[in-house]
């Protein structure tokens, strides 16, 4: 009778040393996954943080431009206004422009072609 409870004993043992052994097992995956989620966590946080450096040099930019753009508005609305010889001024203007327009999309095209 005691050769029997040795024999449960030492099979209950090799029972908790399989259910250890298991254990070990599954928490150094378990690790080895958490370790990759914290990896992936950072190359996000990294690409969110270029992200938001990258707008936020876009927003002066856009700002910068903006300026430009509302200095030339003023500056044209003022000749508009001021009378008749600005006037052709801006008419020998728009028609330049427009044929520059008219010459670059002819190159254009005909260097695709």
């Amino acid at each position: 009778m005691a050769d029997w409870r040795n024999k449960q004993r030492n099979g209950g043992l090799n029972t908790e040393e399989m259910l250890d052994t298991e254990n070990q097992r599954r928490t150094e995956g378990l690790a080895d996954r958490v370790s990759l989620l914290k990896g992936i966590a950072l190359d996000i946080e990294d690409i969110s943080k270029e992200s938001n450096r990258y707008v936020g040099s876009m927003s002066g930019d856009f700002s910068s431009s903006e300026g430009l753009l509302s200095g030339s508005m003023h500056r044209l609305s003022n000749m508009v206004g001021s009378g008749k010889n600005n006037r052709k001024l801006m008419c020998y203007i728009i028609s330049g422009l427009v044929f520059l327009f008219i010459i670059f999309y002819y190159f254009i095209s005909r260097f695709r072609s």
